[in-house]
């Protein structure tokens, strides 16, 4: 199956940029294949200012990074587009994936955490059981190797793993 809709959630981190790499891998292969560059926009309410103005500046900031992460790609813009979505990170990106009938997922994961994250961060454990969508995970490089580690997700079932070793 094509990948012709590829959802990159970014949190502005430089770790999450890692994940466009291979993103721009797959669209120089597929010509068709549209880019969408997601990040989710979640704002705390405070009683000392307007809870409009502040989701209006997280948008804002959002909507500035993602313009400039858009520009510095060499795709035309016609191959790349931009969305905010509100709310926490794993809940807008499964939705945005659903929403806007993605083909694959591709994010960035530390893969620290506790004892139920010793595989993936916890945004991307969330994303992984959340969506039926492929989500392609890309390490940190400065994670340690997990040797001999295969986690099976809904999304990945034990048939899908037969004649991969």
């Amino acid at each position: 199956m094509a990948k012709e809709k590829i959802l990159v959630p970014l949190d502005g981190s430089d770790l999450a940029e890692t994940a466009l790499e291979t993103a721009i891998t797959i669209l120089r292969t597929t010509p068709t294949a549209t880019l969408l560059l997601l990040r989710a926009a979640e704002w705390v309410p405070s009683p000392a200012f307007d809870a409009m103005v502040d989701k209006a500046c997280a948008a804002r900031e959002a909507h500035t990074y993602l313009n400039s992460v858009a520009t510095r790609l060499e795709f035309g813009i016609d191959r790349v587009r931009t969305s905010v979505w509100y709310g926490a990170a794993a809940p807008a990106i499964v939705e945005a994936a659903e929403v806007e009938k993605v083909d694959l997922i591709i994010m960035t994961s530390h893969g620290r955490g506790g004892a139920s994250r010793q595989v993936f961060g916890s945004v991307a454990e969330c994303v992984l059981h959340g969506t039926r969508i492929p989500v392609l995970m890309v390490r940190d490089v400065a994670s340690p190797p997990l040797l001999g580690v295969i986690q099976i997700t809904p999304a990945c079932e034990a048939s899908e793993l037969v004649g991969r070793s």
